[in-house]
């Protein structure tokens, strides 16, 4: 490679470092622009500021369980549903105007993070009360007076009499209407309407097509029978079908104002709930801690970053110095993919962030050993590089890639800040590589000239 060639790779190297650098910490250069536009009238853009996200645990915010209730669902859709209970969770804090939620299924329990907000109370709030939306059609009038027989047989019974009873489980069931697979998991959408004959509100539903073919079925076998529209398990309206509906369209109608019917649209628009979900836990952790955290962390980050430079300018001189050059533009770099890309940062994610620089420097440990070794051996500068890179290079990638590997199996199987860690790992090692690689390489080969004998040693 011809020296003009890598003057002009490490030009934009340093090109895009001074722009990378501005964009992770633009206060300083904004500065400098209001004092050059304010002195010379001029008008020089300013970088944005973009804020790092932070996580839970160093911006503070609230940490929700929620349970669903999978009874009713059979084994084949558990997954279907969890994982739409996870996307109407989602849309339903977005509405309220939390940021980012990070929402996270686990077995039949679904997680809420909301950084930001301390107050579990207040996240609640923001979270709201979706309403669990669902059809059920008429029972047989046998079936109406077996379990209202069974709950009339508890009535003076003692716990323990009751617990010798048998088919108790039907004590729980509502005598007069039983659940049918229609809920509000196939609703399409829902509207605010008024009645042509009482100008009462009444709430339009519209199914999706697997739900209004389900709704179709429903009203055909309940000709003549009471079809009732339960929300969160309290019965609206108990309508009896006329006729088979096709078109997948229903009404909710009940005694309820404007207000009432405006809130019910909305929030079965926001994410009727595919299954009903119980609220299991609620944590807060407060912004002084996550300050505390966030401070401490970058303390360490700034104390290992220093005796990384310090490691490599002592034992290896004039190489080791271009690495720390190397290192700091890898880490302005790696901080302005964080902002771009939007990587939520925990105390796990800096962990990982840390390790992937010591991984960056192992790569150029392993290149100056090997020169060292060919220098030691008598040949030129400049073959001492490439013999060097070329005899390092199976070692770098094969340490790299195995924790790149084990980086995207943590990131794939983790739960939150076990995915922190894993992705900053990753995107670490990957700009590591190309920074240890790449540009450490090319500024060594700006001096591919021999060596006097007198200064060899601060090459080596």
């Amino acid at each position: 490679m011809s020296k003009k060639k890598i003057y002009l790779i490490i030009s934009i190297v340093f090109i895009l470092a001074f722009f990378a650098g501005n964009l992770s910490y633009p206060r300083y250069f904004n500065r400098g622009v209001d004092f050059l536009n304010q002195k010379l009238s001029l008008k020089f853009p300013h970088f944005p500021e973009i804020p790092f996200k932070l996580g839970l645990d160093l911006q503070g915010g609230t940490h929700l369980i929620y349970e669903a209730d999978l009874s009713s669902i059979a084994e084949n859709e558990k997954t279907n549903s969890m994982e739409g209970l996870r996307d109407v969770i989602e849309r339903r804090v977005n509405l309220f105007g939390v940021r980012e939620p990070v929402v996270q299924i686990q077995g039949q329990k679904l997680i809420v993070e909301l950084a930001g907000v301390i107050d579990p109370a207040q996240a609640i709030n923001e979270i709201g009360k979706t309403p669990f939306l669902e059809f059920k059609e008429q029972r047989d009038e046998e079936e109406t007076k077996k379990i209202l027989d069974k709950q009339k047989e508890i009535q003076g019974k003692s716990m323990e009499e009751v617990q010798k009873i048998e088919n108790l489980q039907l004590i729980l069931e509502d005598p007069y209407f039983k659940s049918t697979p229609l809920t509000g998991k196939y609703l399409k959408k829902a509207e605010l309407n008024f009645d042509q004959n009482t100008s009462k509100p009444l709430v339009s539903l519209e199914f999706n097509d697997e739900g209004a073919k389900i709704f179709e079925e429903l009203t055909e076998k309940n000709v003549g029978k009471q079809l009732a529209i339960y929300i969160d398990q309290n019965p609206i309206s108990a309508p009896v079908v006329q006729e088979k509906i096709s078109g997948g369209k229903a009404q909710i109608t009940g005694k309820f104002s404007i207000e009432e019917a405006k809130e019910l649209t909305r929030n079965l628009n926001a994410g009727a709930l595919p299954v009903p979900i119980k609220l299991i836990s609620q944590q807060n952790v407060g912004p002084t801690l996550g300050k505390i955290s966030l401070e401490q962390s970058l303390k360490a980050g700034i104390f290992g970053f220093l005796a990384i430079l310090l490691f490599m300018i002592i034992f290896y001189r004039i190489p080791g110095i271009f690495a720390s050059l190397s290192l700091l533009i890898y880490v302005v770099y790696i901080l302005t993919l964080f902002k771009l890309i939007s990587v939520t940062l925990t105390l796990a994610g800096i962990a990982g962030f840390i390790l992937s620089m010591g991984m960056a420097v192992d790569a150029n440990i392993l290149i100056f050993s090997r020169m060292r070794e060919e220098l030691n051996a008598g040949k030129t500068y400049l073959i001492s590089i490439e013999e060097g890179s070329r005899r390092a290079w199976p070692a770098i990638r094969d340490g790299n890639f195995t924790t790149i590997l084990v980086g995207l199996i943590l990131f794939w199987l983790g739960t939150s800040f076990v995915k922190g860690f894993a992705l900053t790992l990753v995107i670490g090692n990957l700009v590591g590589l190309f920074t240890a690689i790449f540009i450490t390489n090319s500024l060594l080969r700006c001096f591919s000239g021999d060596k006097s004998s007198r200064w060899i040693w601060l090459w080596r």
